[in-house]
């Protein structure tokens, strides 16, 4: 069972995405294990569905989006912090470099 707040976009994807909030703490199903997460996530943040090893590609829309900077685990949050675009190159994250 998944919380109804997480949506598949597509079959094959690695990740879901958050179609409402969650809290500070709050217990969420991902795929039938309950996880409890440390931060506040909005709507549109991605939640690991499956275990990403470091290097390995992240699935959204049936594509990948990017690779994974660390191992990455079943119901964690997929950011930037453990995150590698392929679309979006690192210097462009990084305001104050000149």
């Amino acid at each position: 069972m998944t919380d109804p707040r997480l949506m598949l976009l597509s079959p094959g994807d690695s990740v879901y995405v958050l179609r409402d909030q969650i809290a500070v703490g709050e217990a969420v199903m991902v795929d039938g294990h309950t996880v409890t997460f440390a931060g506040a996530l909005g709507l549109g943040h991605k939640i690991a569905r499956v275990a990403v090893a470091a290097g390995q590609q992240v699935i959204k829309y049936g594509a990948p989006i990017g690779r994974a900077s660390r191992a990455i685990a079943p119901g964690d949050h997929v950011h930037l912090h453990n995150l590698i675009s392929d679309y979006t190159p690192t210097y462009a994250l990084n305001k104050g470099d000149a």
